[in-house]
């Protein structure tokens, strides 16, 4: 599939035996999804000796009700709405800082959510430890990512991700001198060292530069 770019089986397939062989080996109760990560960020480790590293991560929902007729139950929960079946997953991509080229998946979190899924009121959402929340994930994908640093040899790391990792746990357990933090801020955090917060602060600083965009 990496090879090909395409997750189409008959696509990849040169044969029908072909096509018979991927279904088979897929199915197979011994090929795991923890086994096949675990090949991912493999593969993505062995090429990000002495690179300065994006690792970009993101949330994705699989909604799969349009085939709730030919699912089986395990593995899939209800997703945004609590009526659809499908499953969450959260992948960590990773580039090279120098030319933005793609080296590998570092990182991938796969979890469902149960039918009788609760609300965070009804969780008491801000009093569960972050290892309880689905928060965790931006974590997890970095300490999994750690690798790149530990195994590859990778100068730097990066970690990319959107407003909803733009939580304080991010920056007190993952920022360091070769782990660098860069969020979407939706929080207007103080600031060390400073009298003013985030977006205080942002807004007294100069232009760095001006792009002007022509729209036809």
């Amino acid at each position: 599939m990496g090879k090909h770019q395409s997750v189409s089986i008959r696509q990849i397939s040169k044969n029908r035996a072909e096509q018979v062989g991927y279904y088979r080996f897929l199915e197979n109760e011994n090929v795991t999804v923890g086994e096949l990560v675990r090949s991912l960020s493999d593969h993505c480790v062995s090429h990000v000796e002495g690179k300065h590293i994006l690792a970009i991560s993101d949330t994705s929902e699989i909604n799969l009700q349009s085939h709730v007729g030919r699912l089986k139950a395990l593995g899939v929960g209800v997703v945004g709405n609590n009526k659809d079946v499908g499953f969450y997953i959260h992948p960590t991509l990773v580039l090279d800082a120098e030319n933005g080229f793609p080296l590998g998946i570092s990182a991938v979190k796969l979890w469902t959510r149960d039918i009788n899924h609760q609300d965070k009121h009804e969780r008491n959402y801000q009093l569960l430890p972050i290892e309880k929340k689905e928060s965790y994930k931006w974590l997890r994908s970095a300490e999994e990512t750690q690798k790149c640093l530990t195994i590859g040899n990778a100068k730097i790391v990066t970690h990319i991700g959107d407003r909803e990792s733009d939580i304080y746990e991010e920056f007190a357990t993952v920022a360091n001198r070769d782990n660098h933090v860069l969020v979407r801020a939706r929080i207007d955090r103080r600031l060390v060292g400073k009298t003013s917060s985030l977006y205080t602060y942002l807004n007294q600083q100069p232009s760095a530069t001006v792009y002007t965009q022509v729209l036809k």
